[in-house]
């Protein structure tokens, strides 16, 4: 797994916004990890809730921001819950002064 790549997938997932929250999965601290093991891509990922309404048009999101990269063979979302997503722990700085959280 190239560091690189980790990246380049980091910075394109920051394309993918929460509709509701209007900030992106990566600033918010959605994304748990990022696997690559030959074009195969695995982003393990939270939703801000388990009931997150918009939760299937993330993972649609990131599943279409996978495959705009040409090395991306195989994309794939799998949700944890595990640890609980908490904006004041997980999110940049910069998301939480977006969401009012100081």
């Amino acid at each position: 797994m190239s560091t690189l790549q980790e990246d380049v997938v980091t910075e394109n997932l920051k394309t993918v916004i929460d509709p509701e929250l209007g900030v992106n999965i990566v600033d918010l601290g959605l994304v748990y990890g990022v696997d690559i093991n030959e074009g195969n891509v695995t982003v393990k990922m939270t939703l801000t809730s388990p009931a997150c309404p918009l939760g299937a048009v993330i993972q649609g999101q990131v599943h279409q921001a996978l495959k705009k990269l040409p090395w991306v063979k195989e994309p794939k979302v799998e949700l944890v819950w595990t640890p609980r997503w908490d904006p004041r722990q997980m999110a940049s700085e910069e998301a939480k002064m977006q969401l009012g959280i100081f």
